[in-house]
């Protein structure tokens, strides 16, 4: 990359440097859902149109991306950061699931949606979420299962994760 880039004309090397610069210091994680931001607060959080009482829960921000590019989901985020593997140390208190269960004591949530992947550590992170929100009785549901084991969210094509969306199933114990 930097051989490609000492290739091309100096302005734009040095407009791309601004650019990095500015992503760096204007780009931040909202503070509620942990989705990118340029404000306090996401786009998707601060719109009145969304439904602030079913949450989708995801890894990344990649994923939040991914299922708004399927116009199915009109409700709220929130962005995890990680999932649980105990095989390389990450517990719960080290992704945002400490957030998410105070978001839910804050507010009126009816359903979290798992929009995790179908990996051991997806299906471990939905596991310990849906036994401690049900406990709080909020209704906890998962993406149906059309997308592949062991596949990402961000490289499902849009038509498959939409219907994941739309076909999403309740989690029960």
């Amino acid at each position: 990359m930097v051989l490609n880039l000492l290739k091309r004309p100096e302005g734009e090397t040095l407009e791309l440097a601004r650019a990095l610069e500015r992503m760096r210091l204007d780009i931040r994680f909202c503070e509620q859902c942990f989705n990118l931001s340029d404000d306090h607060l996401c786009s998707v959080c601060k719109s009145p149109s969304r439904d602030e009482h079913t949450i989708c829960i995801v890894k990344d921000f990649q994923d939040v991306i991914a299922i708004e590019n399927t116009a199915q989901y009109n409700g709220q985020y929130h962005v995890l950061g990680g999932l649980i593997s105990p095989v390389e140390g990450i517990g719960p208190q080290d992704i945002k699931i400490p957030q998410l269960i105070d978001r839910i004591k804050e507010k009126e949530v009816n359903e979290i949606i798992l929009a995790l992947s179908s990996t051991m550590e997806g299906d471990t992170t939905e596991f310990y979420i849906a036994r401690k929100v049900t406990e709080m009785g909020v209704k906890v549901s998962t993406l149906s299962k059309g997308i592949s084991v062991g596949g990402e969210l961000e490289y499902t094509d849009e038509i498959s994760l939409a219907r994941s969306i739309k076909n999403r199933i309740e989690m029960k114990d």
